[in-house]
């Protein structure tokens, strides 16, 4: 019997879902914020359900640009974000320095794409470096157009600042506040579209896959504990990266490689996962950026004596103001190693956060610092107790950015039907082994447009799902449970397990990597991964339970350690920010080529290898401190994949 309800509202949009659902009956879709039909609402009882076209998991930069080009695709389309943070809360907020695109009349796409390549150290694909390329300037005016303040020249013109790695200045900023102000823009101009609905503080704890098709996801609201399946005939992960699998780094707490561990069990590669940024200038209790920025504007690298010592690591000779490509604006993989060296030297100043450096601005002035720089000043006052104006800046490497991710083509599929992904949490790839500063917000914008269309051509081409995939939503309901809710007598704590787990990755995951000590990790990760099945929680309420939260993430994380540990361990050569102190140089012959992770039924993992897609700008060596030969081995006739 096919029962039909009234419509149910979300935030103001109607619709009808009869779905069929664990009880055998059939109950309406319930929108966010509105209350569930009698008999359908609490743990143990029949799961709760909703449908949508196109799914979006995560609402910072990539998730939000992605709903609005679905929107725009197919205005009839029914579109969910869920994020298990408010929107302006996600991760995109914190991004200063600025967003690269070309502008400028002595600028080209070309040199863009160049500097792009070579500083992934050849592991970029570079079909996709060069769509980006050519479509971050037109992402950037698109913002301008919806409200995104971009810092002015004084004749009016868009301002542009240099960054590390890259040859010409193309970094658009907004002050050093670009992340907030782009995601502000973003996330303003979605409340436009009426077919976009949100699912504010929602956490997904697993894909639904039926049919080889990824068919929705199953979320627990955090306000009730409430679980849900949330269909969808595609669906796109924008969630971001996976820092604080690491004891050190720049990243919120919210950023635990949710999306990427959801793609990894659901049966989906990801690619790439040895290659983890560290950003060279992170205070040192905190962790928090100072930004690339600062060093754009000027700023020195001093050691414990007062010394530019990047002038000794093959970075250039210093300069009264900065050099593009050179010294203080190389490229983060290079001035993080330098760091190592200079520790190892003994010639870091001692701390109890650390070993640190110093960065100097206070040469560029009160005025500069405070029309450029507001954000970096307002930071050190604040966490640090010094003024950047009349201080020098502690700083130390941190883990900042994931190269890494759910393996996509250009336009964000994945190899599963019906599963997209599109930000940090995807590995198109155009980073290759390092990436540039001010890459990572135009990336959103680009591939997140690309992956917002390309699902809705999709799910426009779909059929809606059937009850098979409620059938697992309810089997994830019963394991929430069972695993986490209600089972007594764990005897592991969360944290314990956490802190071990972050402390292995940073000793053999970190800068510098050797054999040994990986394998040593692998093993370590294992036993992790069987303690963390004992852990207890001490909380077993419904509303805003931080705990369970903790717990799933932690789960994620070790699934991600272990993808990044195996993957390190396998590539035997070194490479970008992949350093292997017992294979210590670059081996094209054998690894120019992206690595896939696997994970095998049995919960253990394989790894196999993919080529890397050379178009131009066949493989060389990379040259900073000195502008590198213009022809810069440009080979117009190479056009065929370069096989491992």
């Amino acid at each position: 019997m096919h029962i039909k309800f009234p419509a149910c509202s979300a935030r103001g949009r109607k619709f009808h879902l009869p779905l069929k659902v664990g009880s055998g009956e059939n109950v309406p879709a319930r929108g966010p914020g509105r209350s569930c039909p009698p008999g359908t609402a609490a743990f143990g009882k029949a799961m709760d359900a909703s449908s949508h076209d196109v799914l979006l998991v995560g609402g910072g930069g990539a998730g939000l640009r992605a709903a609005i080009a679905a929107a725009e695709v197919n205005p009839k389309l029914r579109i969910a974000v869920i994020s298990k943070v408010y929107p302006m809360r996600s991760h995109t907020v914190s991004a200063e320095g600025g967003a690269a695109g070309v502008i400028k009349p002595d600028d080209s796409l070309d040199e863009h794409a160049y500097d792009t390549i070579s500083g992934g150290d050849w592991l970029c694909d570079q079909d996709a470096v060069e769509a980006f390329a050519k479509e971050a300037p037109q992402e950037l005016l698109q913002l301008e157009r919806w409200g995104c303040p971009w810092s002015r020249e004084p004749d009016g013109h868009i301002a542009v600042r240099a960054f590390g790695g890259m040859k010409k200045r193309r970094t658009w900023f907004a002050a050093d506040k670009t992340g907030f102000h782009m995601l502000h823009t973003l996330f303003q101009t979605t409340l436009k579209y009426e077919p976009i609905t949100r699912y504010d503080e929602w956490f997904v704890t697993k894909l639904l896959v039926d049919d080889g098709r990824v068919q929705g996801v199953v979320a627990i609201e955090l306000m009730s504990g409430k679980i849900q399946a949330i269909t969808a005939k595609a669906v796109i992960l924008c969630t971001g990266g996976c820092g604080r699998v690491f004891p050190f780094t720049t990243n919120a707490n919210i950023k635990n490689g949710d999306g990427m561990a959801l793609a990894y069990r659901a049966g989906a590669p990801l690619k790439d996962m040895e290659f983890v940024q560290y950003h060279p200038t992170g205070l040192p209790f905190t962790g928090i950026l100072i930004t690339e920025a600062a060093r754009s504007e000027g700023g020195y690298m001093l050691n414990k004596d007062g010394y530019r010592y990047l002038q000794d690591y093959n970075l250039g000779k210093p300069q009264p103001k900065p050099v593009l490509r050179s010294m203080e604006l190389g490229p983060r993989d290079r001035l993080s190693q330098a760091f190592v060296k200079e520790d190892q030297k003994g010639r870091t100043t001692q701390t109890p956060y650390g070993s640190i450096v110093h960065l100097d601005l206070r040469h560029l002035g009160e005025k500069l610092i405070n029309a450029k720089l507001p954000f970096v000043r307002e930071l050190c006052l604040k966490y640090q107790n010094i003024d950047p104006v009349k201080e020098l800046i502690p700083v130390r490497p941190v883990v900042h950015y994931m190269m890494g991710g759910v393996s996509t083509d250009i336009n964000g599929a994945t190899p599963f039907a019906g599963l997209y992904a599109a930000g940090e949490v995807a590995c198109v790839s155009i980073n290759g082994a390092n990436r540039l500063g001010s890459n990572s917000l135009p990336e959103c914008l680009v591939f997140g447009a690309r992956a917002g269309k390309a699902a809705a051509l999709f799910a426009a081409e779909q059929n809606a799902p059937d009850g098979n995939v409620l059938a697992q939503a309810s089997d994830e309901q019963r394991r929430l449970e069972t695993q986490f809710l209600r089972k007594t007598g764990g005897r592991e704590r969360i944290s314990t397990i956490r802190e071990e787990m972050q402390a292995t990755v940073e000793k053999s995951a970190g800068i510098y990597r050797e054999g040994s000590s990986l394998t040593e990790a692998t093993n370590k990760l294992r036993k992790l991964q069987e303690r963390y099945h004992d852990i207890n929680l001490d909380d077993r309420s419904r509303t805003f339970n931080t705990e369970l939260e903790a717990a799933l993430e932690l789960g994620f994380m070790l699934d991600v350690a272990e993808s990044i540990v195996q993957s390190a361990l396998h590539r035997t050569e070194s490479r970008g920010a992949h350093q292997r102190t017992d294979f210590p140089a670059r081996d094209d012959n054998k690894f120019l080529a992206h690595s896939l992770i696997y994970r095998n039924a049995d919960g253990s993992s394989r790894v196999e290898y993919v080529p890397v897609k050379i178009t131009r700008w066949a493989p060389g060596e990379r040259v900073y401190g000195e502008q590198p030969q213009e022809k810069h081995e440009q080979t117009q006739g190479i056009s065929a994949e370069r096989a491992s």
